[in-house]
Order: structure tokens, then sequence, then C-alpha cells
């Protein structure tokens, strides 16, 4: 999913923003560049409102460390046997944070509510066609077809369960008419209304987030830190040395090249495999297109791009190369072919393409820094190796939200983006990038202008998985899919950048997941 993220901080910075940190106090300080757009679960689409959603709010089931789906709000569960309905039975012990009862008609409100607001997370509720509430505890969501990672999607955090009652008392609306008249994000953006282990105490845009645990949580797992502060800062290089200072106890978007800087401290840094990857992307139907984007020439240009060098000099290499856009670890990612740097290849393509002296091509991207990948030196090193086989790439850096109006607009000849999971389903990758009729990347690689990029079969793949009977089964459809969108050679991964989780000495239980981002209730800060 998209979700869009300088200069040394002055020793005068860090004294402004305070010693909040300290270890005596317990409260948990993160310095990270908060990307949020909404504080409404419904309307929140980024990494910090990940975080924010899944602390102050809970779903129905969540991950545990290795990605199982485990209870939460909803002790167990029944799928049919045609994956068509699943049936939740609540914790009668769950409770909102007002001390009212988590029950199946908050559920239903909730997930109406998502599904009719329209916004970036409705299609996690879209497959919905009915939900049955035969008593306070039990929830029987029906689905429009067979789907094998729905108990997946229902682990997100934008599947988060609202208290209805408070929310509708605040202008919250549920039925088709939510879209134009719902009316509670302004609440919302000061109070939370959920069940999770902290509450919402206050929000500055753009400069602070604080959370405050929530002392009558009704779980087991009860958050070890009394309040956790988010900090905007921007820059890695600011996050590093307030880390070091002991100004903030975790920097959260600390790159691999920056983390160096914390060796010797007594900061702790840790490299792990990210589920995170940036790729180039190809528009054969962007009206800038100065010679057709043949499947040779696509071809050509991804043989010519050296990833393993991209690696080496836009992360330090401290990531992967990444064959599908289907991150390891995910159904189906695994056993793909990394495309072979061969410029002389390359080169032969263009020659029997009819363009043996190159051409000219226009690359608009996302003028960022994002997972540690500088967006301008990746494309820059692009743009020397295209060179190398006579393709002469124009390179122009834009605020992201300029990238999205070209790229939804006109399309973009050549261009780089990221993508980072909203759950752990494949299901999320294939219907993204695979193609197929009225999606995403059929529409932005300019399906209308030339229909031959259209994948018309990759669909009928991804429902066979979504049916399969067993996990095996479902692999081997999600591997077959994720080849499809390889062979195509519009999506070309590049890079899977590793993960850094960087925090101060007295910091325990920092970890990444898929589903929640950071689970902040696992993290303590003890002397």
């Amino acid at each position: 999913m998209f979700r869009p993220r300088g200069i040394l901080v002055s020793a005068a910075l860090v004294a402004a923003l305070g010693g909040a940190a300290h270890a005596e106090s317990r409260t948990l300080v993160i310095a990270r560049d908060m990307d949020i757009n909404s504080l409404d679960p419904h309307r929140a689409w980024c990494d910090t409102c990940q975080i924010f959603n899944s602390s102050a709010y809970e779903s129905l089931v969540t991950l545990d460390k290795d990605n199982k789906i485990i209870p939460l709000l909803a002790k167990s569960w029944e799928v049919n046997p045609e994956q068509t309905q699943i049936t939740l039975h609540l914790d009668p012990a769950a409770k909102f944070s007002d001390g009212s009862a988590v029950e199946s008609k908050d559920v239903k409100w909730t997930f109406e509510r998502l599904k009719n607001i329209k916004t970036s997370s409705s299609f996690m509720a879209d497959p919905i066609t009915s939900i049955e509430i035969p008593d306070a505890q039990t929830v029987v969501l029906k689905l429009a077809s067979p789907n094998s990672e729905y108990i997946q999607i229902l682990a997100a955090s934008y599947m988060a369960v609202m208290n209805s009652d408070v929310v509708a008392e605040h202008g919250g609306l549920a039925d088709a008419t939510a879209v134009d008249k719902d009316t509670a994000e302004t609440w919302l953006l000061a109070n939370s209304a959920g069940s999770g282990t902290f509450v919402l105490s206050g929000y500055e845009p753009n400069a602070e987030l604080r959370l405050k645990r929530n002392d009558t949580y009704w779980g087991a797992n009860k958050a070890k830190v009394p309040e956790v502060v988010f900090r905007q800062v921007k820059d890695a290089v600011a996050q590093a040395q307030m880390l070091q200072s002991g100004t903030v106890d975790i920097a959260q978007q600390i790159d691999p090249e920056t983390a160096k800087s914390l060796q010797g401290s007594a900061a702790k840094v840790e490299e792990l495999p990210s589920l995170n990857f940036v790729y180039v992307v190809l528009s054969p139907g962007a009206k800038g297109n100065k010679v057709p984007l043949t499947p040779q020439v696509r071809e050509a240009i991804s043989s010519a791009i050296d990833r393993k060098g991209l690696i080496d000099l836009v992360v330090g290499g401290a990531g992967s190369e990444i064959a599908v856009p289907v991150p390891p670890g995910f159904p189906g990612a695994e056993g793909h072919k990394v495309p072979e740097y061969n410029p002389e290849h390359a080169k032969k393509l263009l020659a029997d393409a009819g363009h043996p002296d190159g051409f000219e091509i226009e690359s608009i991207y996302p003028d960022m820094n994002t997972y540690g990948v500088d967006f301008n030196l990746m494309m820059q090193k692009v743009q020397q190796d295209l060179a190398q086989v006579g393709i002469k790439v124009k390179l122009s850096p834009v605020p992201f939200s300029n990238w999205r109006d070209a790229v939804n607009g006109d399309g973009i000849p050549l261009s780089m983006v990221f993508y980072a999971p909203d759950f752990f389903g494949t299901s999320q990758y294939i219907d993204y990038f695979g193609l197929a009729p009225g999606t995403v990347w059929a529409k932005r690689a300019g399906g209308e202008r030339d229909p031959s990029i259209v994948n018309h079969e990759i669909r009928g793949v991804m429902d066979a998985a979504l049916a399969a009977k067993t996990p095996e089964e479902a692999a081997k459809k999600w591997f077959d899919a994720a080849e499809m969108i390889k062979k195509a050679d519009i999506i070309l991964p590049m890079i899977n950048p590793s993960l850094v989780l960087a925090y101060g000495p007295n910091v325990k239980g920092v970890r990444f997941s898929p589903c929640c981002n950071t689970p902040l209730a696992e993290i303590s800060n003890d002397n």
C-alpha cells in the first residue's frame, strides 16, 4: 500500500524537545516522521496510523510473533468448508475504554461504516455481503466468494472495532449515507473510542501524538508503559542524534547507513529482513511515451538495471533482491528467479525492437526517502544503468501528491514507488499489481490506451488461490499469479530493504508486525 514518508538537529532543538525519555518516568518517547492523515480508524491510511489503530483499538483477531492468527476480541471462530462464511465468538470479557462491553452490534456497525464510508481501507470490508448477529457475542460474516485469506484481513488494524454508541453520538454513520454525512472524524482527532491497551490523550498535527495507558484494559496483555509520546522528526540523522542523547527512546526510521553512527553508543540496533520493497514501474499506455514500451523493450529495461549494484549503492548492501512484488515469507513468494543483469542482452532486445540507438524516456517519481531508500539516489543509478544501453532517462522528482496526480492522470512512462503490507496475505499484491481489468496498475499503466497489457486470466488464478482447501494448494496458485506479474515486465521490484530497529538501552520488546507495525503494548522502558 502507498503510505508516503534532512539535516542535523541542533543542540538547541534537542534541548527544546526535552528529555521526556528518562527511565524513571517510564514514558516511552518515539522519534518518527509521522505520516498521519487521520485518527479516525476508517479514514486513517498510513504506517503511523497502523500503530495508532492497533494501540487505541482492537481487531477481532491479530498476529503473533510468527505471523500466525490468534484470538483478540474474538475468542474463537469457525469457517465453513466453502470459505464463504466466518462465525466469530466474542470474548465476553472484552470492554471498551469507557467500561462498556464490546458486543456484536459494535462489530456489525463498525464493518458497515468501513464499507460505506468509501475510504482507502474500505476494500477490506467489501467482500462482506451480510453480517448477522444472533446474540451479543456472535458475529456471522457472509462473503461474496470463497476467501481463504479473509481471516487474515480481519487482523488488519484498519478493521479495528469501534464503540458504536459513542461514535454514533459524535456524528458517526454506518449506512449508505456515511460517505457524505459522517462527521465523526473531528471528534476522533481528539478522542478514541476503542478497546485497546492505550487511549488517545493528545494530538498536534506535524508535532506530537500522545497515548495514555488504558488502566482498565480488559485483556491479559496490558501496556507496560504509562504513556507513549510520538515526536515529529523527519530526518534519520536527527532521529539518531536524539536517540544517542537520550531525548527519545526509539528512533523508527533509521536507515542502515545512519545506523552506523550509533556504533559505540548505548543504543541498540537490530537489522532484520523487512516486508517492504521499492519497485520501478513502466506504463506502456502513458501519453508521454516517445516509443512503444513493447514486451521486448520492457524486458530490455529490466535486463539493463543492475539490482545488486542498486542495493550496494542505495542501502549500503542492507537489503536483498526481490524477484516478484510479493515479499519474502508470504505465500507464493519463494522460488522465483531474479531477472539477470545483462546489458548486452538488453542492447540486442532494443535492436530487435527497432531501437539500436536507444530512445528517450521521462521518469517522474516521488521525491522522498522511505524505508532507508533515497529515491533520488536510486533513480540516478537507474538512469546511469539505462544510459549504458542507449536509453536516456529524464529525471523529474516531485512531491508525492504531484506524483499521484500524474500517475493517475496521463500516466508516467518510467517511475518508482514503494509498497508495504496492509495485512498478512498475498491477495493484496496480486490484486494491486496483477493488471487485471479495472485494477490500480492496469489503469496507471495505461490499460485503456494499450489493452494488450491487461491480464484477463490472473483474477481466475487469484480466485482459485482464495478457494484452495489447503495452504499448500493456495501457495502454488499464488506462485503462478506472481510469476504472471513478473513475466509482464511492467512491475519491476528492485530492493527489499532491511528493517532497522533502533532503541535505547532500557527498552525491550520492540518488533515489527505486518498487521500492526509496532505493537506498543509489548514494549517496556524500565530503569
